[in-house]
């Protein structure tokens, strides 16, 4: 069959409308599990500061009947810092761009800043578990805060051929040969927190490390199982060791994906300096600016209280 002589077809019109849906559909990789459980406190300049303390080892402590008291010898409690950086977003929307109709969007404004806000958010959870040593600054370099790694030493698990970092924010640990995820890695780390005086209640992973939970063979707090209708669940989402650390493992698209941390949220902060939010930039045209800013860093209150599986594979 063939069209008959004359006919006005869809593919000869030129002024049907185009078919385009009214929305946009999201997907945004934007859970932020850091920058979410971590509490803040106030920062109040560009070097943050806090005091540590920590005991004595214990040891045996017998004294004569009658002795003369003996003055024990005290050990100064000890400053940290780490400096704030500035992380920012700058959309510019031209007048005609945000005056014209558009599919899904009412304004192009509105909607580059609720993008580039979770956009934000990601960069400074990526910051917090990055391997990165702290950045005075000056007034041709951006100030940077260390992140995790750069702190932690007395409870972290790592290759032979690793080399930890000092441990004051200065450097960054410097990574070894990779090796498998195992159990006694993780009970080897949490050992090492219990010893410290530590009490994680939770732990950040990549995806990968977090598959590798599920293969563990001990007695974890599991859901393996099929029910009725055929599905089969597999994930270890909490994980009790032996010394009854009870840690809820939760994947982290954004962290050091051969490294796991475990943190116990008493002793870590994100310390704000200015808080995030987005104002006007002045009109340079005919177009909109605006900046979307935070000034923060971390604070790592006592590293003896988390711990790090480092030069993990990730495949």
């Amino acid at each position: 069959m063939a069209q008959t002589t004359g006919t006005h077809s869809s593919y000869d019109a030129t002024g049907n409308y185009d078919d385009l849906a009214d929305v946009v559909y999201k997907v945004w990789a934007d859970e932020t599990p850091g920058l979410s459980r971590i509490k803040r406190n106030k920062a109040t300049a560009t070097y943050h500061e806090w005091v540590r303390s920590a005991l004595a080892s214990s040891g045996t402590n017998y004294v004569i009947e009658g002795d003369e008291a003996t003055a024990d010898t005290l050990v100064s409690r000890t400053r940290a810092g780490n400096y704030t950086c500035i992380s920012d977003k700058v959309p510019i929307v031209t007048g005609t761009q945000e005056a014209v109709s558009k599919a899904g969007v009412d304004s192009e404004m509105a909607y580059q800043l609720e993008k580039l806000m979770k956009e934000l958010k990601t960069d400074v959870e990526k910051m917090i578990w990055d391997n990165n040593a702290r950045v005075a600054g000056n007034d041709t370099t951006a100030r940077e805060a260390a992140g995790m790694p750069s702190w932690l030493i007395s409870n972290v698990d790592k290759a032979s051929d690793a080399t930890l970092a000092t441990g004051d924010g200065t450097d960054a640990f410097t990574t070894g040969t990779a090796r498998a995820l195992t159990e006694n890695l993780v009970e080897s780390c949490l050992a090492s927190v219990y010893a410290s005086g530590g009490n994680p209640t939770w732990g950040t992973l990549g995806t990968w490390q977090k598959r590798k939970f599920a293969a563990f063979t001990a007695n974890t707090t599991r859901t393996q199982e099929q029910n009725k209708s055929g599905k089969l669940v597999n994930t270890v989402d909490v994980y009790t060791d032996p010394l009854g650390f009870t840690v809820q493992l939760v994947p982290n698209r954004h962290s050091v994906t051969s490294m796991i941390f475990f943190v116990d949220p008493d002793y870590t902060r994100i310390s704000i300096l200015r808080d995030f939010r987005s104002w006007d930039l002045a009109k340079l045209g005919d177009h909109f600016r605006k900046q979307l800013l935070a000034e923060w860093t971390l604070e790592v209150s006592s590293e003896k209280a988390h711990g790090m599986i480092t030069d993990l594979s990730t495949s």
